[in-house]
């Protein structure tokens, strides 16, 4: 998966989304936990306070004393972590009262702890004992029965005895958070996965047709693409309309002008004056030129054609039986050998052309053996097989270097005393350039000319 993809920038998107949302959860939830062991902590201190209320008396002293217990142990073991005292108003005026777990040290709570109260008067408050331990407490003022002073009532607790649960459900939220992240990311792969399905299926639809193994995107799409795969089907129609207009118009231009040159042709026969034999000569300079422009304008349609699909390996093997057929008396032996399944994606003819001319060229420069091999190429770009090559091997004479780029010119002829136009290598470089492929000329390791001819392939 590529990251300039939809999938890529869906599931990544999804993800940033997910985990944030998790781990905001996770934050949020361990804070409403504290905050319920915090109230559930207060209730328990409120607890006790109200039995402190219950037990405390005043003195004929007018200090405070204890009628009774707190029947909690904790209070009574020295440094505990739980206390309870009562303070009179002024410090000094009275003596104040104390658990025994205080062992006559006393908890100061700032201005700032008894600040704020809740409705009923109660302030709650973290606090650290003589021992250093982290303790809740709450503090309200009352005024005893038969007295006119409010007193201090202080409970408080050891808060570090719930950090163990803060944890074990700390580290069991984030565990199981962490499932469900794994779990939500993998549900968004698979919908990111099965959503993209159907471009997918367009994808390979439209490979179907470049490979001509259909005409028009076929089966059903989603509400959404359904209309971009109708307006693909319209183009592919409009497409091939416009080819078969040009197809139509070259042959009705190749017949219309066909009549005119033949009759000039026939009076300037009839001529026998050097006028004559000039017109002539023109004649037949205008025929090649239409016949070149002709072909030329056939081959181009043929190039843009969608959905053309050759198999190589039996137009090559017919070409190299039916040229060797023609040279058997010079004894040339031609050897074919094609890579299974290899198919052009171009029109046949095309490929019977620009095979023809290089195997008859090889043939007819050959001593005895040609050699053809067609074989698939890794595209040097995008590291696909979406290319093929043919070579074409000779035992001949072969081709200088600086000679190789003059050969593929039109009408070029290296050598006269062999048949020929010299429209071969140049026709057959013209037409791989319309498939947007290529012909390069090296050294043949059998000894003569190489010829390398680069066409698109069927992936």
């Amino acid at each position: 998966m590529q990251t300039n993809s939809l999938s890529f920038r869906l599931i990544f998107t999804s993800a940033v989304v997910a985990v944030v949302l998790l781990v905001s959860a996770a934050f949020l939830l361990a804070y409403l936990f504290q905050q319920a062991l915090e109230r559930n902590f207060d209730a328990r201190l409120r607890a006790i306070l109200d039995g402190l209320l219950a037990n405390v008396e005043l003195a004929t002293d007018g200090s405070p004393e204890m009628s009774g217990r707190i029947p909690d142990p904790r209070f009574t073991l020295p440094l505990s972590g739980w206390y309870w005292q009562v303070s009179p108003p002024r410090q000094g005026t009275l003596p104040d009262l104390a658990s025994e777990s205080s062992l006559e040290k006393r908890l100061v709570p700032t201005e700032a702890d008894l600040q704020t109260r809740g409705p009923d008067g109660v302030a709650s408050f973290y606090i650290k004992d003589s021992n250093g331990q982290q303790l809740r407490g709450i503090e309200q003022k009352f005024k005893l029965f038969g007295g006119e002073d409010e007193f201090s009532f202080l409970v408080a607790g050891n808060f570090d005895e719930l950090k163990a649960e803060v944890t074990a459900f700390q580290r069991a939220l984030y565990g199981v958070l962490a499932l469900l992240g794994f779990g939500l990311l993998l549900a968004i792969f698979l919908q990111v996965r099965v959503a993209m399905q159907p471009m997918q299926r367009m994808q390979q639809a439209l490979s179907n047709i470049r490979a001509g193994k259909a005409e028009r995107l076929e089966g059903e799409f989603p509400h959404e693409m359904q209309p971009v795969a109708e307006e693909l089907n319209l183009l592919i129609l409009a497409g091939t309309e416009i080819i078969d207009r040009a197809r139509t118009q070259v042959g009705n231009l190749a017949h219309a002008l066909k009549t005119p040159l033949s009759v000039l042709t026939n009076e300037a026969q009839g001529n026998k004056t050097d006028f004559g034999a000039k017109v002539s000569e023109q004649v037949q300079i205008m025929r090649d030129h239409v016949s070149l422009y002709l072909d030329r304008a056939r081959r181009a349609a043929r190039a843009q054609t969608l959905g053309a699909a050759t198999d190589v390996e039996p137009v090559l093997a017919a070409l190299g039986r039916t040229i060797m057929r023609i040279n058997q008396d010079r004894g040339v032996k031609i050897d074919v050998g094609v890579s299974p399944g290899l198919k052009f994606r171009g029109e046949v003819q095309d490929l019977e052309e620009m095979a023809g001319n290089l195997i008859d060229n090889a043939a007819k420069w050959s001593k005895q053996a040609v050699k053809i091999r067609a074989a698939p190429i890794i595209d040097p770009i995008d590291g696909t097989q979406n290319w093929l090559m043919i070579t074409v091997d000779d035992d001949g004479p072969g081709l200088p270097a600086s000679k190789r780029a003059e050969a593929v010119k039109r009408g070029k002829r290296l050598d006269e005393t062999k048949p020929g136009s010299g429209l071969g290598l140049s026709i057959v470089t013209e037409t791989a350039g319309m498939y947007s492929g290529n012909l390069v000329l090296g050294d043949a390791e059998i000894g003569g000319l190489r010829v390398q001819l680069r066409l698109p392939a069927v992936a």
